[in-house]
C-alpha cells in the first residue's frame, strides 16, 4: 500500500467522513496526502466539521494500524475512484464509491448481475445456476451479492463453468456473511473477486445493502431478477439498474408464488422477459461465442491462408451479405461465394437466408 493509499485509508476510517467528503477533498487538494497536511481552516472551508477533523486518525492510531495490518495480511487491495483499474462502468454511475476494498482479481470482461430471493424455490435456484453457468461459458462475469438463495446459486453456476464471478458485500471485506457461505467465499477469492466499499470490521447491517446493490448493478451491463417478493431488496437492485441505464431482465413466475410478484411486475413495466440464456445474449451480446467455440474458431483459422483466411476473419456473429464481404476483401461476389461454399463444407461458416453468412459452430 503506497503513501497515497494509506492517506486515503486514514480518511476512510474517519467517523462521519463519507464518500461525498472524499470527493470534495480530492477536488480541493489534488490528492489525499495533501489533504491530510492542510490546516483545519482549509478543511472547514470545504465543509468538514471540527469534530470530523479532530477524528481523523493519526499515523500511529491503533485502529488505523490494526486495519492496515489486517488488509496487508488478507492481501486486500485498495482501488480508488481515481485509479486506472477502477471498474469503468461503475465509474459512470452518479454515486460511485470513492474506495473499494478488493480481495482477488477483478475480471477484464463484461459483467452481468443475477439477483433474487434468499428463499427461492428449488426450481428457481436450479435455473439460476444453469443460466449463470451458460453466461459464464460465454466469458461473461456474473456479479451478485453472496447472499443466501439466488445470489449463491449465481456465483456457484459461474464457478461450475470455470468462469468469472464477483461478489459484492454489504459488510467489511474481512467478514463472511452469511457464515454458511464461507466455502463459497474462499472459492471466489481464489480466481475471482470479492469487493466491498465498507472498511474491515463493518457488520452486515440492513442499511448497508442498498448501497451494496447499487454497486452490483453499477458493475454490470444488465441485471436479471430471478425470484423476488414484493418489497424485496432485489427489486432495489432493479431500480438502481434502471437509474443507471442498465438493461433489466426478469424471469416470469406462477401467479400463486409470492416470489413471482417482483419479476412479474417488472415484466409488466417493460423488463426483458427471460426463459433461456439466449434472451440475455441476444439483447446484450448478439453473436457472442462460448470460450470453446472461440478456441475452435481460432484453431480453424490457423488452417486457412490467403483469401479464405481474409474472408473468415471478416465474419463474426453478425450476418454479412456476400456483396459486403466482397467489398471488404476486394473480391467479386463469385469469388467470395466459391470460397464461402468451401468454408461451409468444412463447418467454418453458416449460410443464412438472403445470401448472408456468419461463422459456423464448428
Amino acid at each position: 500500500m503506497d503513501h497515497a493509499q494509506r492517506a486515503l485509508l486514514r480518511l476512510h476510517l474517519t467517523s462521519g467522513l463519507g464518500r461525498t467528503a472524499l470527493f470534495k477533498l480530492q477536488r480541493a487538494f489534488g490528492d489525499f496526502p495533501a489533504a491530510l497536511q492542510a490546516p483545519p481552516q482549509q478543511l472547514e472551508a470545504i465543509g468538514l466539521s471540527r469534530k470530523i477533523i479532530a477524528d481523523i486518525p493519526p499515523e500511529n492510531d491503533r485502529r488505523y494500524l490494526g486495519t492496515y495490518r489486517k488488509l496487508e495480511a488478507l492481501q486486500v487491495r485498495l482501488i480508488s475512484f481515481w485509479d486506472d483499474d477502477y471498474p469503468p462502468l461503475l465509474r459512470q454511475i452518479h454515486d460511485p464509491p470513492a474506495l473499494l476494498y478488493l480481495r482477488g482479481t477483478l475480471p477484464a470482461t463484461d459483467c452481468f448481475a443475477i439477483v433474487g430471493s434468499r428463499r427461492a424455490s428449488a426450481g428457481g435456484l436450479q435455473l439460476t445456476r444453469e443460466l449463470s453457468s451458460q453466461l459464464a461459458s460465454h466469458d461473461i462475469c456474473i456479479v451478485s451479492g453472496l447472499a443466501r438463495g439466488v445470489d449463491s446459486a449465481a456465483h456457484r453456476g459461474a464457478l461450475d463453468a470455470e468462469g468469472k464471478t464477483v461478489a459484492v458485500l454489504g459488510c467489511g471485506i474481512d467478514r463472511v456473511y452469511p457464515p454458511e457461505n464461507s466455502r463459497l467465499f474462499h472459492e471466489i477469492i481464489e480466481n475471482n473477486a470479492i469487493i466491498s466499499e465498507y472498511p474491515p470490521g463493518t457488520p452486515p447491517l440492513a442499511g448497508h445493502f442498498p448501497g451494496r446493490n447499487r454497486i452490483i448493478s453499477g458493475l454490470s451491463r444488465g441485471v436479471l431478477i430471478v425470484e423476488a417478493a414484493a418489497g424485496s431488496g432485489s427489486l432495489i437492485t432493479g431500480d438502481f439498474a434502471l437509474e443507471q441505464g442498465r438493461e433489466l431482465f426478469a424471469i416470469p413466475g406462477a401467479l400463486q408464488n409470492p416470489n413471482s410478484c417482483g419479476p412479474n411486475r417488472l415484466l409488466k413495466e417493460g423488463a426483458c422477459l427471460v426463459t433461456e440464456t439466449a434472451d440475455i445474449l441476444q439483447a446484450l451480446w448478439p453473436g457472442r461465442s462460448t470460450r470453446q467455440q472461440y478456441q475452435q474458431s481460432e484453431s480453424f483459422s490457423k488452417t486457412l491462408q490467403g483469401e479464405a483466411l481474409a474472408i473468415y476473419q471478416q465474419l463474426n456473429g453478425q450476418p454479412q451479405h456476400v456483396d459486403e464481404i466482397g467489398r471488404k476483401c476486394g473480391l467479386t461476389p463469385m469469388e467470395v461465394s466459391a470460397i464461402l461454399l468451401d468454408l461451409e463444407l468444412q463447418g467454418g461458416v453458416q449460410m443464412l437466408p438472403g445470401n448472408s453468412y456468419i461463422r459456423g459452430k464448428l
